[in-house]
């Protein structure tokens, strides 16, 4: 198995070099926006397919989730990147918060039970 670790400047560059070949370029902010909205709503059809009571129709295309996910980091990055964010300054930032602000806001795990799951904000 690879196992490929990199950061987000790292990310960011590789969009970065890749968008800079166009001439477009950067998208303007709220086309950004548009475009991760666009995405997030393909990432959201794809859970509703895959959890909820809606399954897709048999013509429909098969999609993967991770390619969903991707698609929608992309677009944020995308943004980060047009709006001079550093996402490992800004992730750092967020990490550290809720550290701090967050860290007994929910009931702990037992240290030998595991589980997946979603812990928003």
């Amino acid at each position: 198995m690879l196992i490929l670790l990199v950061s987000l400047k790292e990310v960011q560059d590789r969009v970065d070099n890749w968008v800079r070949q166009y001439e477009v370029g950067y998208f303007k902010p709220f086309e950004c926006i548009a475009c991760l909205t666009e995405e997030v709503g393909e990432l959201s059809r794809e859970i509703s397919h895959l959890h909820g009571s809606k399954k897709k129709k048999p013509t429909e295309d098969k999609k993967e989730l991770s390619s969903e996910v991707s698609d929608v980091l992309f677009a944020l990055i995308c943004i980060a990147n047009s709006m001079g964010i550093d996402m490992d300054e800004a992730f750092n930032e967020t990490m550290n918060k809720l550290e701090t602000r967050d860290k007994n806001r929910w009931e702990k795990k037992n240290e030998s039970v595991h589980s997946s799951g979603c812990s928003c904000k």
